[in-house]
């Protein structure tokens, strides 16, 4: 998990993962992020699961090994950007191709790029007057919130939204969604073709995705979106 701030969305996976118990897709191992001291270190400490700050070419002060360094190692199976807000190393992408998450507080391709984050995309949401936001979560690319989209949660605007209110229920959106597309991304039911699309393995032949698992037919297909819901078992 690579984090800049608070880790609610860190607390959100983590607490849906207890919830699943042994029917998880996996495990936290390893908390990442480019700031020393924010919130999401602290909540791993808590939870006693290793945590890392990575030096980055902005702040090489900051010290500590780069990012590829941190992960190599652990033999990390997915990374998972919880309110990360750095442009992951072309590097690391490409060696995490389709095994590289994110969540962005907006409908992509809507509001996003460079800049996009935080209270900043709810602000450019409320001054373009649409309806709907929400959260979507995507496969990172090298390129800001521009990846292949996974999930997606539709959340109306309100006439008499500010960004603070429509922060927190977009943020309360993405605490019920990116926790269900992580683990089902863990478990193999939704993956990246070698094509860039985002496919279930239950439609096609182990091949033609990559996986987490070494058999991902065996995978139910259990991610779909309709209405505001995340359809499944």
């Amino acid at each position: 998990m690579l984090a800049s701030g608070g880790g609610s969305n860190l607390q959100a996976i983590l607490d849906h993962l207890d919830r699943l118990g042994d029917r998880r897709g996996g495990d936290v191992v390893l908390v990442v992020s480019d700031r020393p001291g924010v919130g999401a270190l602290a909540r791993a400490a808590a939870r006693g699961i290793p945590a890392a700050v990575h030096r980055s070419e902005r702040h090489p002060e900051r010290g500590g090994p780069p990012l590829d360094a941190l992960l190599d190692p652990a033999q990390i199976d997915l990374v998972v950007l919880a309110g990360y807000l750095k442009l992951v190393p072309p590097a690391v992408v490409a060696r995490h191709r389709g095994r590289l998450l994110n969540v962005h507080p907006a409908l992509l391709p809507a509001f996003g790029g460079p800049g996009m984050y935080g209270a900043h995309v709810h602000a450019a949401v409320l001054a373009a007057g649409v309806a709907v936001s929400g959260p979507t979560v995507h496969f990172v690319d090298e390129q800001f919130d521009r990846g292949p989209i996974i999930a997606q949660w539709p959340v109306p605007v309100l006439p008499t939204d500010d960004v603070g209110s429509l922060a927190r229920r977009v943020l309360a959106a993405e605490h019920a969604l990116f926790p269900l597309a992580v683990d089902a991304v863990a478990h193999g039911r939704v993956c990246l073709d070698r094509d860039g699309r985002v496919v279930r393995p239950a439609l096609l032949g182990d091949r033609a995705c990559f996986s987490l698992h070494a058999d991902p037919l065996d995978a139910p297909d259990v991610l779909a979106i309709g209405a505001g819901r995340l359809l499944g078992p």
